[in-house]
């Protein structure tokens, strides 16, 4: 009888095992189709020092609305967006960008030749939403403003007022707006001192930019940013 018991437990344990191990690869199997459809890019570590200063960027920073054709190099996309939201600190949390009661509302998205991604400042990685091109649907979404098509990299920085407004209620879509202008001109100084150009669009229907980006309904579109090689 005892022989008996000892064969059965062994059995299921077997049995217990082998669901286990089948259970594991199913997961693993789903998480490597999502990766596949979502694709995720690590961007290169940011650079912490410039080949110009701070003073010469904020002197030479200009609206350029004319962009040659180059594009921009995956290193020169991680700098942009490191300095519009990146993770500053060792801990691990505080960013570029000063936020009110550091609750960090925004989402950036970028537009380009490959796609639309999302930045993700954890882990400095950008994630796919799209593999079109859409920034001819953008700038069809911004009044026509044809430098948003002709540039080779659009930042749109959005945000979810909810994250804010929470805690501070209705002062916080102040505090949004202003971490926005934090975050842009982040933006337009690094951009100078990669030898590029940018300007700060605000003229564009909400709706329109939402579409074209499928954005999640809590997001809110605040400023499109072309940068490219100023002509």
């Amino acid at each position: 009888m005892r022989d008996r018991m000892k064969s059965f437990i062994i059995l299921m344990l077997v049995v217990l095992t082998l669901m286990l191990i089948f259970i594991q690869r199913e997961r693993e199997a789903k998480e490597m189709a999502r990766n596949s459809a979502t694709q995720v890019i690590k961007l290169s570590a940011p650079k912490k020092r410039g080949d110009i200063s701070l003073e010469e960027a904020i002197l030479k920073r200009r609206s350029k609305r004319e962009f040659k054709t180059a594009p921009l190099s995956k290193e020169q996309i991680s700098q942009l967006l490191w300095a519009a939201q990146g993770i500053t600190d060792p801990a691990g949390f505080l960013r570029a960008s000063p936020s009110a009661g550091a609750l960090y509302p925004l989402e950036i998205y970028i537009v380009y030749s490959e796609g639309v991604y999302y930045y993700r400042p954890n882990g400095h990685i950008l994630e796919r939403i799209s593999t079109d091109d859409v920034r001819l649907a953008l700038c069809e979404a911004a009044l026509g403003q044809e430098f948003i098509a002709s540039a080779p990299l659009d930042i749109i920085i959005t945000a979810v007022y909810e994250r804010t407004t929470g805690k501070y209620g209705d002062r916080g879509i102040r505090y949004v707006h202003m971490e926005a202008g934090h975050c842009a001109q982040n933006i337009h100084l690094q951009a100078v001192a990669l030898g590029l150009g940018s300007v700060p669009i605000g003229a564009f229907s909400d709706k329109d930019v939402s579409r074209v980006l499928t954005l999640p309904a809590e997001c809110k579109p605040l400023y499109i940013i072309p940068v490219g090689y100023p002509q």
